[in-house]
């Protein structure tokens, strides 16, 4: 376990190089349970068609403030190749338009919880949002995985759908949900939950309206029925206003 710097450390953030080799290869295997092949991390710190950003903290002192205690690595893919071309605008999408996958996200336990790996999705994004023919970051996480699902959800991620037992691990099958990160202007499409939803909230707020409607009637109707019961009838009126003229011309005959 990488010891952490008492209070608030110094965490600074720069690419994955040669000599981080042995330490990304020992936090992948930490942190996930999929065994990736030593190739993968010879792309990584070559930066072979891999983007890589490592997170270090400089205000340790053990004299390795430069060594990884979070990473994340992506690559961008051609959004006419990528498995959520269904949900892009297929006929409007120009043939340079492209995707940043977030392969790997990590950080060694004694440093989560901090913020470090919001930000370096936020360095994913910030860079993805620089190229003008990028239109989205996106990535799988594993169902269970419910501290990285909320993270996604705060930064604005939408799961656009599950994928059952997409993860192979151990002989098991785990299902998966896709994140998208929709960037430089272009519009989350309405999912199919999200179109339910709307539907659902636009009936309840007419059921609402029409109960209202009916209960504002219903007390009217109370209303004019206790306002007959307390009022003189017909008869009794016209006979009390004959009493009253009566009486009014006696008076003015005297």
């Amino acid at each position: 376990m990488v010891p952490r710097t008492f209070g608030c450390p110094t965490i600074a953030f720069r690419p994955i190089q040669p000599s981080d080799l042995e330490i990304l290869e020992r936090i992948h295997g930490d942190v996930f349970p999929i065994r990736y092949e030593p190739e993968f991390f010879q792309n990584v710190v070559h930066r072979r068609d891999i983007l890589s950003w490592a997170a270090v903290d400089q205000s340790r002192s053990d004299g390795k403030c430069n060594e990884l205690i979070g990473f994340v690595t992506a690559r961008v893919v051609p959004a006419r190749e990528s498995e959520i071309l269904d949900l892009l605008s297929y006929g409007s999408l120009r043939t340079d338009q492209s995707l940043i996958y977030i392969l790997t996200l990590g950080v060694v336990e004694s440093y989560r919880n901090l913020g470090v790996a919001s930000s370096l999705i936020r360095h994913v994004i910030k860079y993805a949002s620089t190229m003008p023919t990028c239109i989205a970051v996106y990535l799988h996480v594993i169902s269970y995985n419910i501290p990285a699902i909320c993270l996604y959800e705060k930064m604005s991620f939408k799961c656009v759908r599950k994928l059952p037992g997409f993860y192979l691990i151990n002989g098991q099958h785990y299902d998966s949900y896709l994140f998208v990160h929709f960037i430089n202007g272009i519009r989350s499409p309405c999912s199919l939950l999200e179109l339910v939803k709307a539907v659902a909230s636009h009936v309840r707020s007419a059921f609402n309206l029409l109960i209202s409607v009916l209960w504002n009637n219903d007390e009217e109707v109370a209303r004019w029925s206790r306002w007959k019961e307390s009022s003189p009838g017909p008869a009794r009126f016209n006979q009390n206003k004959k009493i009253r003229t009566a009486e009014a011309t006696a008076y003015e005959r005297v």
